[in-house]
């Protein structure tokens, strides 16, 4: 792995779960050097309970971990919090990455890798996880500047134009803006829209995908971005700057 340089000065709270001593050195000491405060754990039962104890800013957790593995680590964590995940894996496999996107964790990569990318992700996260939420309302409220979901109503607006949409179009856009940022799978969608026990095809949620794009090509200022994570699935960004984008296309 290279080495960055130039510290950031975040003071941010970074918990590191790898069981390979080399690599949590490493990593350890270019967060350090970048102004992150590290906490480290080698087993996921170790983990689990530090991110418990005291809750990171965001939590660097390895797959292949002794006592209890990388992904129900994960997945007790995002039912107990909302911390970004970034998961670290020595698997290259497609499925592998989908089962832990599909499982909550909000990135991924593949070892071995470079610290200046590692570093980049990191800093990215964090910087997402701010920008989640960007009005504290009841929780079945998600307000992001002038677009307006009321899971109470069924509503959706932006400004003072409604957004008519079905049932399950309603269902898909209320799970995604309610976790800006974070990738969800199809197969997590299906599961969280649609329910267990779907039997039909996985497509539907592109086609889904597609027919929200389309009802929102009306305000190309809209505050966010339905994006597609190519072979694994969708988050929405919100804007930084409400900039016309053009929407991207279902996959």
């Amino acid at each position: 792995m290279d080495e960055a340089r130039g510290p950031a000065g975040r003071g941010r709270r970074i918990l590191l779960v790898e069981d390979d001593e080399a690599v949590r050195m490493t990593l350890r000491y270019n967060l350090a050097a970048q102004g992150y405060v590290v906490s480290e754990a080698s087993t996921g039962t170790d983990g689990l309970s530090l991110a418990r104890r005291r809750p990171p800013d965001l939590i660097v957790l390895d797959l292949m971990l002794p006592e209890l593995p990388g992904l129900e680590v994960c997945r007790i964590l995002r039912e107990e919090t909302d911390v970004p995940i970034l998961v670290l894996t020595a698997r290259d496999s497609e499925a592998d990455k989908v089962s832990g996107l599909g499982l909550g964790a909000d990135d991924y990569m593949t070892k071995p890798f470079g610290v200046r990318e590692f570093l980049a992700r990191v800093e990215a996260l964090i910087r997402r996880a701010a920008r989640r939420a960007p009005r504290a309302e009841p929780a079945d409220r998600v307000t992001i500047e002038d677009f307006v979901l009321d899971r109470t109503a069924h509503r959706v607006t932006v400004g003072e134009v409604e957004v008519r949409m079905s049932p399950r179009e309603f269902g898909l856009l209320a799970h995604l803006v309610a976790n800006p940022g974070r990738i969800q799978s199809r197969d997590a969608l299906l599961r969280a829209v649609w329910g267990p026990n779907f039997s039909g095809d996985a497509k539907t949620v592109a086609v889904h995908i597609r027919w929200l794009r389309e009802k929102f090509e009306a305000f190309p200022r809209l505050p966010f971005r339905i994006v597609t994570v190519f072979g694994v699935g969708y988050r929405v960004d919100v804007s930084q700057a409400r900039e016309p984008s053009p929407a991207a296309p279902a996959s």
